[in-house]
C-alpha cells in the first residue's frame, strides 16, 4: 500500500517536474523536490522499490534542472 501512495506521489510530482521544464518556471521546481522527497521516504517504508526509484528520478530531475538554470529560472 505505501508503495502505491510512493508511485502516485512520485507520478504527481514527474508531471509537475516537466511543466517546470518550460521557460521561467524553473522555481516550480523548489516545491516539486520536497514533495519527491516525501514520496521517495514513503516509498523507502514499503517493500517494493518502484515508488521510492520513481521519487528519486525526480529529485535528480529538478536538481538538474535547478542547475542549469542557476537556481532560480
Amino acid at each position: 500500500m505505501l508503495n502505491i501512495v510512493s508511485l502516485v506521489i512520485g507520478v504527481i510530482a514527474l508531471i509537475l517536474a516537466v511543466f517546470a521544464f518550460i521557460p521561467l518556471l524553473g522555481w516550480a521546481n523548489w516545491f516539486i523536490i520536497p514533495v519527491a522527497v516525501i514520496g521517495a521516504g514513503i516509498g523507502v517504508l514499503s517493500r517494493s522499490t518502484a515508488g521510492r526509484n520513481l521519487n528519486l528520478v525526480v529529485i535528480g530531475i529538478g536538481v538538474i534542472r535547478l542547475m542549469l538554470g542557476g537556481g532560480l529560472f
